[in-house]
């Protein structure tokens, strides 16, 4: 698969931009376990061309994360035209455009997924970035505003026809926000459409090795991106393409090797945050990081609550000396089932 000049080999794998967790802690930590792509995380135009601190602090990218996207999202052609100037400054490898994101606070003033009730703008808009940019630009979105309007296969064409060198599109509707079931057939749709010739990356409801090569056996899409499956479970990544090249299923990592991972996850979130702020946002991986230990409540309280390096890095020393080898779930090679 390759996007503009960016060649990204067979079937790759996306880390989604996420706002507040794919920060370059995350992003280093998904790096290394196999993530063959990724984005910052969601950046405002009205943010970046304002000089905001936090918007501003986004476009920081490292050498060890290449290839990377930054994604702009924002509801006025000329800001975000002014926006991925700024962006390209970066030196990313490419230009994103959030047409997807469903927060009410973002969708309801015309931004993310709120573009798919303005399809004309949303054209204009792509138009005059492909333009204003020397770097390739792609876009994700989803399949419509609701249910009545799924107009992605037609939009997927006028996206195209901008310049775009590539769309990410998740299975679900605005509406829907994240609930329910990501609808893969109308990303098969637009991947199989004669007139589409730019790569479709499928996201939504990706949570195993099983299910991404489900994906790109059953809709033929060029690529998959992986969001919510990751968070705290990095290596989602590594079982994955070790899946698609062998077929054959990695066990769940031991707690130690978890308890490891969280332990580096953690220093590298202090590199590159003030500490409280780090493990703020770190919450939300260690709570995902040990998911299915029996009786672990009062341990996960403990390491949720906490706002002490320290005490953090204890309590995940004596999660790893009290459970050690035990993993959650054991699997086995299922190829060719």
């Amino acid at each position: 698969m390759t996007i503009g000049n960016i060649s990204l080999g067979e079937r790759p794998l996306f880390l989604a931009p996420m706002e507040d967790i794919t920060d370059p802690s995350f992003r280093w930590i998904c790096k290394t376990n196999g993530a063959d792509f990724m984005y910052t995380e969601f950046i405002s135009s009205d943010g970046l061309i304002r000089d905001g601190e936090k918007s501003v602090k986004k476009l920081d990218i490292f050498d060890f994360e290449r290839p990377i996207g930054i994604q702009l999202y924002g509801h006025l052609i000329d800001a975000m035209v002014e926006a991925a100037l700024i962006a390209e400054e970066a030196k990313p490898e490419l230009i994103d455009i959030n047409f997807g994101c469903p927060v009410r606070k973002i969708a309801n003033r015309g931004a993310g997924a709120g573009m798919l009730q303005n399809i004309p703008l949303m054209i204009e808009m792509t138009s005059a970035i492909v333009k204003a940019v020397k770097l390739p630009v792609t876009v994700k979105t989803r399949l419509g505003w609701d249910d009545e309007s799924k107009i992605i296969v037609s939009v997927a064409e006028q996206l195209q026809d901008t310049g775009i060198s590539a769309i990410t599109i998740h299975g679900r509707t605005r509406t829907q926000l994240y609930k329910g079931t990501a609808d893969w057939t109308l990303i098969g749709e637009v991947k199989n459409n004669p007139r589409i010739k730019i790569p479709v990356i499928g996201n939504g409801d990706i949570d195993s090795p099983i299910k991404a090569r489900e994906m790109f056996d059953r809709y033929g899409v060029d690529g998959i991106m992986i969001g919510r499956a990751s968070v705290g479970r990095p290596w989602i990544f590594r079982d994955t393409r070790h899946y698609l090249d062998t077929g054959e299923l990695l066990p769940e990592p031991t707690v130690s090797e978890k308890t490891d991972l969280a332990l580096l996850h953690l220093e590298k979130s202090l590199e590159y945050k003030e500490g409280r702020r780090a493990i703020y946002e770190m919450r939300r991986h260690l709570s995902n990081y040990f998911k299915g230990l029996p009786h672990f409540k009062e341990t996960r309280l403990k390491l949720l609550t906490t706002l002490e390096v320290e005490e953090i890095k204890s309590i995940l020393s004596e999660i790893k000396e009290s459970w050690g080898n035990f993993r959650s779930e054991e699997k086995t090679s299922v190829y060719g089932t």
